[in-house]
């Protein structure tokens, strides 16, 4: 892990304290050197770490400790004034120096991160796209294969989506879609993930779930889709291929192809079912396979 991957995964409380003790370091410095020597410039590393990492309230805070650590240690070194308000105003517009800078590197790094997360996310229904499902998976697979964790993929399709289409227009269909992608993310854990793989197919990571478990989440998510599109008179049901991993696969192309499968086994055998499978030492358990109707 990098320095800047560290900085990541920690919190923002974490990150206004240390640019806060950054800050405090900084003016036990600057007074040590006496006020000749200007700190500007070192005064703006605090200002910069914490809008970059934390947030924009937090980047005020500290442009605001910033500016207060400058005066008071200048002061105390002995600067001297001609006027007694010039004080207030170099310290104004120091503030002021410091949340123009703060504020610029916060939102520039809220854009940067909009559009990575737009670069991740389906334009229409807000789940992960293909491209970040895969990135996912592929995680999810590598550490599975290091720590020998088990988890779940489902593999859906609207049943009759293209009857929805075609009788009631592509703005239902879009709308069955959104609806459909907001009840599965209502009952899915922080750490699980939906994916609009197509047209109507979605892909649904569980990740540390087991095939009881899975079986358990997938059939419980159905119901609730299920009911959503009854009340909303839509005639759509959903077929699934759900693939309990025990054993890792060695691609998401290989887990993607097994769970597709199964789901097109579904649809050719009557649709509004999930086929469920465990991947285990590199082989499909036949006799954990089950086909339960919904």
């Amino acid at each position: 892990m990098t320095f800047l991957e560290f900085l990541e995964k920690r919190s923002k409380p974490f990150i206004l304290v240390s640019g806060c003790a950054l800050t405090a370091l900084l003016g036990i410095v600057d007074y040590s050197t006496g006020f000749e020597f200007s700190f500007a410039v070192f005064y703006l590393l605090p200002v910069a770490f914490v809008a970059w990492f934390a947030s924009r309230s937090a980047a005020v805070v500290t442009s605001v400790a910033s500016a207060v650590a400058w005066q008071v240690t200048n002061r105390l070194a002995g600067e001297q004034f001609s006027n007694p308000l010039i004080p207030y105003w170099n310290a104004a517009t120091r503030l002021g120096f410091f949340l123009v800078v703060a504020l610029l590197l916060a939102k520039l790094r809220e854009s940067l991160a909009h559009e990575r997360d737009l670069a991740r996310t389906d334009f229409l229904t807000g789940a992960a796209n293909p491209r970040a499902f895969y990135e996912l998976a592929q995680m999810e697979i590598n550490r599975a294969r290091r720590y020998a964790h088990t988890f779940t993929v489902a593999y859906l399709d609207a049943d009759n989506f293209k009857m929805v289409n075609d009788q009631l227009g592509h703005h239902v269909g879009s709308q069955l879609l959104v609806r459909a992608v907001e009840v599965i993310k209502q009952n899915l854990r922080a750490t699980d993930v939906v994916a609009r793989i197509g047209g109507d197919e979605f892909a649904i990571l569980l990740p540390e779930t087991g095939a009881e478990q899975g079986g358990a989440v997938v059939r419980k998510l159905l119901q609730k889709v299920s009911a959503e599109m009854r009340a909303s008179g839509w005639p759509v049901t959903f077929s699934v291929g759900l693939l309990t991993c025990a054993d890792p696969p060695r691609t998401v192309d290989e887990m993607i192809k097994i769970a597709d499968g199964l789901m097109y086994e579904v649809k050719s055998g009557g649709k509004n079912a999930v086929r469920h499978e465990v991947l285990k030492a590199r082989l499909v358990t036949e006799s954990m396979t089950e086909n339960v109707n919904l």
